[in-house]
């Protein structure tokens, strides 16, 4: 807005003392003080209001106005409720440095002056960002991509000083400004996203983390068609959310919409939909890369020659491996999405869900992703992850996907998507050096995700380290073998702790994990060596079990274990 729009507006009670020339400067925020030196909080184009409480003698009025004009600001506005008139050094020394000087009546609070100016900036900002969005839009819909989520966001930085992410349903940051946002954050918005999403609660959802607010807009994942209005499909029929809660992204924007205009608001619904067209090319490009990888796992699924299987990869590399060159090692991770009652197909959305997780948290962009081939049938989705080839010469760890790192990174925010009703299961292979191994590391991947699916919670996995330990074999015990063996070797001494309160169980899984050693044992327990083998004497009396043979050491082990 320009300052001559202030000073015909009857309602803010300004009378203009000096700069009448410059009446056409904009106002692009407003600000209030009383600082001798307000230099730190200026950013240039600012109505400063002010009641003069900095002024002791006409000395002060000169550097107080130089600095408002080094600064840039649009006009000063003195009011009259501390001095009556306002003096005639200040009118002065405005008048040197062109800054342009209005007198505000005594009747008149600063507030009301600063909520019009606001009011009115924001309104102008808005209706500009909407223009270019609109602009954007058009240009995405019938032409080439204008730039990605970032140009969006870098508009909503600089029309509307709103700083704003794009993030996966993990919190991955995908675009937006890099400093900020830690991974803790990220992960906590979309927990939060998600468990709103779930609920219903109305868009846009409100979080705060630590002291700061965000409101968070979802950027629906339509696939090819169109978004149906107030959520509904556009044969008619209702859309479970279930469908793309997993996968859709989220707009987090770093303020408190609670108090926005509905025509701001709208505003964001609108970019989170320019946002969403753009990823809508991208699942496009994903397309081929989807069905290249469902005929490699056919081919490997159905026993196919690995010489087959090879040929068919090198015809897939420049898809599935663009910019790489040359087939890398692989691996294969598989997930399972299940919902209770079993009315939404869990294959797609294991799908989608794999596209997002498998790319490296710390990396940004959906660029990354353009490596993940993914495939589904079912409930399952089957991804084929490359990994760069290793030199000899390499002496840390193997690259590649660990299911406990990759379990770590999603299971907050998923856990919140899957709400009551919901469970996901990832398994991971190790990584193979040539088509002749992919058969073999789809079923170590499919056996992992079976061992993650025999434990708790909403969102497990399991590597291929895994099956190589009896812990690959406790999940499949009937749980009534389970309960009987546990119950033998174990009932006795449980039910002794409780009327002696002797810790023999306690006693028991200190002296495996020390592999017998009463000396270690009894230091880890505070005990006398002697204390110790009385307690160990008890529960070879109470169980019939001698703690020198390996086989009943075994036997206990496995108890404890499944206890």
């Amino acid at each position: 807005m320009r300052l001559r729009a202030l000073l015909n507006t009857d309602a803010l009670g300004l009378r203009l003392l000096g700069g009448e020339d410059e009446l056409d400067r904009a106002v692009r925020g407003v600000m209030t003080t009383d600082l001798k030196d307000p230099s730190r909080y200026l950013s240039g184009g600012e109505l400063v209001l002010t009641g003069l409480a900095w002024r002791h003698d006409a000395a002060d009025s000169e550097p107080f106005v130089r600095i408002l004009a080094v600064a840039g600001v649009a006009a000063l506005a003195a009011g009259e409720a501390e001095l009556g008139d306002i003096p005639d050094d200040l009118v002065v020394a405005c008048a040197r440095h062109r800054l342009p000087l209005f007198a505000v009546h005594e009747s008149v609070a600063f507030a009301t002056i600063t909520e019009h100016v606001v009011r009115q900036v924001s309104g102008e900002r808005a209706g500009d960002l909407a223009a270019v969005v609109d602009r954007h839009r058009r240009m995405m819909t019938s032409g080439p991509a204008g730039g990605g989520p970032e140009v969006v966001l870098d508009l909503l930085g600089s029309d509307l000083d709103l700083r704003a992410w794009v993030l996966s349903p993990t919190g991955r940051r995908i675009a937006g400004p890099g400093p900020g946002l830690t991974p803790d954050v990220r992960a906590a918005l979309a927990a939060e996203h998600l468990a709103a999403t779930r609920a219903g609660r109305r868009v846009p959802h409100r979080a705060t983390v630590g002291a700061t607010t965000y409101s968070l807009f979802p950027i629906r994942n339509w696939g090819h068609r169109p978004a149906p209005d107030a959520e509904d499909r556009s044969d008619g029929a209702a859309r479970d959310v279930r469908e793309t809660v997993l996968s859709d992204w989220l707009l987090a924007v770093e303020a408190d919409a609670g108090d926005w205009p509905e025509e701001r608001v709208d505003l964001l619904r609108g970019v989170t939909q320019l946002i969403a067209v753009e990823r809508d090319r991208r699942d496009a490009a994903r397309t081929v890369r989807r069905r290249l990888a469902q005929e490699v796992l056919e081919l490997v699924q159905t026993g196919s020659a690995p010489a087959e299987i090879a040929a068919r990869l090198r015809v897939a590399a420049p898809v599935l491996l663009p910019g790489l060159g040359a087939a890398p090692h692989w691996q294969v991770v598989v997930a399972r999405v299940e919902w209770d009652g079993g009315s939404v197909e869990g294959g797609p959305v294991a799908q989608s869900l794999l596209e997002e997780i498998l790319v490296d948290p710390l990396s940004t962009g959906p660029e990354h992703s353009d490596r993940i081939a993914v495939a589904h049938s079912g409930d399952e989705a089957i991804a084929l992850v490359p990994l760069p080839a290793v030199s000899s010469e390499h002496d840390g760890p193997e690259p590649g996907i660990v299911a406990d790192a990759l379990l770590e990174a999603v299971r907050e925010p998923l856990s919140a998507g899957l709400d009551e009703d919901g469970r996901i299961t990832l398994g991971v292979s190790a990584a193979v050096h040539s088509a002749e191994g992919l058969r073999g590391a789809l079923e170590e991947a499919r056996h992992a995700r079976r061992v993650a699916a025999a434990r708790t919670g909403r969102v497990c996995a399991a590597g291929h380290q895994e099956l190589a330990s009896h812990v690959l074999l406790l999940p499949f015990v009937p749980d009534d073998v389970r309960r009987a063996f546990t119950a033998r070797l174990l009932d006795p001494l449980r039910d002794y702790d409780r009327r002696h309160r002797a810790e023999l169980i306690s006693t028991l899984e200190a002296f495996l994990d020390c592999d017998g050693s009463w000396t270690r044992c009894a230091t880890r327990l505070h005990l006398h060596v002697n204390t110790l083998r009385y307690r160990v004497g008890r529960i070879e009396q109470l169980t019939g079990r001698d703690l020198s043979r390996l086989e009943d050491k075994l036997d206990f082990f496995l108890a404890l274990r499944m206890s």
